[in-house]
């Protein structure tokens, strides 16, 4: 009798992906695959790509013709080895990646994972498949039901997708091209998920969408429920005890959002929400929807209704005809915002969004000139937000055991890696701890009720 199939899945880009693969590893679980970190001794290689980034679809190339080596030696020593590339650049270039790479048996777009065994079926039968056509059916309703069973809950935190894809067309995105329009799942099923993940250990829950406060899912009496309605729903759930959601449109951000972070002691206070420039005419340009105004609006409601809330947010810098002062009016926002994070990229086109289309270009070394700049500031304003943890204390969500021997480490309110002395034993637990030293991404501290030894080697490191 043959031995389990290995699968190995290298993802790129959002946490989208991340979740895709792993409801692509579940989906073919029951087809007797198992997960393996080595590519090489894989029978089957999916890429789950990402469109956003510059040259995404050339490093997939690149990428392949590794795996076209792996491939080739596999075939020498008489094991067959299958290729998939899925995602957003599988979505956009179809079977040009085939045509490009023949290396490749299967290009899969992003709607139609829950057809995998299928698919590879007619692989093993010979036939090179292409499938990126966006489904008829309710494309998020997307595990089968032998599927379902097979999900495995990874660690103590879990995304589960409630909406996909978007219809606000920012003039820079290939979103609305490779994931579609915008669908949201029916909150009964959101919640039935989430219940099987309590079950299985998951304490805190990442609620993932393209856009994912425009969420507007069927609920049991037949209306439309709202992101802050169906978090509410979630906060009930037994064994839940965090909850998250990413990524946020600022134009979407309505009431019942605003009171869930108010009411709410599950929602966390931390917040990505995506502003891309400081800029009206820019912000224009990017056919964004919103103004500056808007989204300063939008943070201090914020703010009123959760006074401990912080964020995060993207930039795009040196977007088409981008001025000297439109760039002051980024730099200017952040300032007045104060962010924890943020993510911060040259404009880059890309091929199929109107902006591609455009004139304008920045020249590169202004570009790069600006980015260090706003990066420099985003740093300081990181590294402050950090630096003002020691003496606090934090609720802790502990996920793994550290680096060193006796070490646990867990996550803050803010995301954040907190590291302690502590038994493994309190793992998936919460526990209260008091910060009293920091790196500049983690912080470090004692359980409250359990003071440990501070002389950690991570520790007398940060202290040296």
């Amino acid at each position: 009798m043959s031995g389990p199939r290995k699968l190995h899945i290298k993802s790129y880009g959002c946490q989208m992906n991340v979740y895709d693969s792993h409801r692509m590893a579940d989906t073919l679980a029951p087809q007797g695959f198992v997960e393996t970190a080595q590519p090489e001794d894989a029978d089957l290689v999916i890429l789950n790509t990402c469109h956003i980034r510059e040259k995404a679809a050339e490093k997939v190339y690149s990428e392949l013709g590794r795996i076209r080596k792996m491939k080739e030696a596999a075939a020498a020593d008489g094991r067959q080895m299958q290729i998939a590339v899925a995602g957003c650049v599988a979505q956009a270039e179809g079977k040009e990646i085939i045509e490009r790479a023949p290396v490749v048996d299967l290009v899969i777009g992003s709607q139609n994972y829950h057809r995998l065994p299928d698919f590879l079926v007619r692989v093993n039968a010979g036939e090179k498949v292409v499938d990126t056509e966006f489904p008829a059916e309710d494309k998020l309703d997307f595990i089968a039901p032998a599927s379902r069973a097979a999900m495995r809950a990874r660690g103590v935190s879990a995304f589960v997708t409630v909406q996909e894809g978007c219809d606000k067309f920012c003039t820079f995105c290939v979103v609305p091209y490779t994931r579609g329009a915008e669908v949201s799942r029916p909150v009964a099923k959101i919640v039935a998920e989430v219940e099987r993940l309590a079950a299985a250990g998951i304490r805190e829950i990442t609620l993932i969408g393209q856009n994912v406060n425009a969420y507007h899912g069927e609920d049991v009496d037949g209306r439309a429920s709202s992101l802050g309605r169906l978090l509410n729903r979630l906060a009930n759930v037994p064994g839940i005890a965090r909850l998250r959601y990413t990524t946020s449109h600022p134009c979407d951000v309505d009431d019942s959002l605003i009171a869930a972070h108010r009411e709410l002691p599950a929602l966390m206070p931390f917040l990505h929400l995506p502003v891309q420039s400081g800029s009206d005419r820019i912000l224009a340009a990017m056919n964004r929807r919103h103004t500056r105004a808007d989204y300063l609006h939008v943070i201090e409601q914020l703010r009123d209704a959760q006074p401990e809330i912080a964020f995060s947010s993207d930039f795009i810098v040196g977007f088409l005809s981008e001025t000297e002062e439109d760039f002051a009016a980024t730099m200017s926002l952040v300032e007045e915002v104060g962010f924890a994070a943020a993510y911060s990229f040259r404009y880059s086109a890309r091929p199929g969004t109107p902006a591609a289309e455009m004139d304008g270009q920045v020249p590169e070394a202004v570009q790069s000139a600006r980015l260090a700049r706003l990066q420099a500031l985003i740093d300081d304003q990181q590294d402050d937000f950090t630096r003002r943890a020691p003496g606090r204390r934090f609720d802790v969500l502990f996920e793994k055991p550290g680096k060193y021997a006796g070490q646990l480490v867990g996550r803050s309110p803010y995301l954040q890696p907190v590291h302690v002395n502590a038994s493994t034993a309190l793992i998936g637990e919460i526990r209260s701890v008091r910060i009293n030293n920091i790196d500049r991404y983690s912080l470090f501290g004692d359980l409250e009720d359990a003071p440990a030894p501070r002389a950690t080697a991570a520790l007398a490191a940060v202290e040296a």
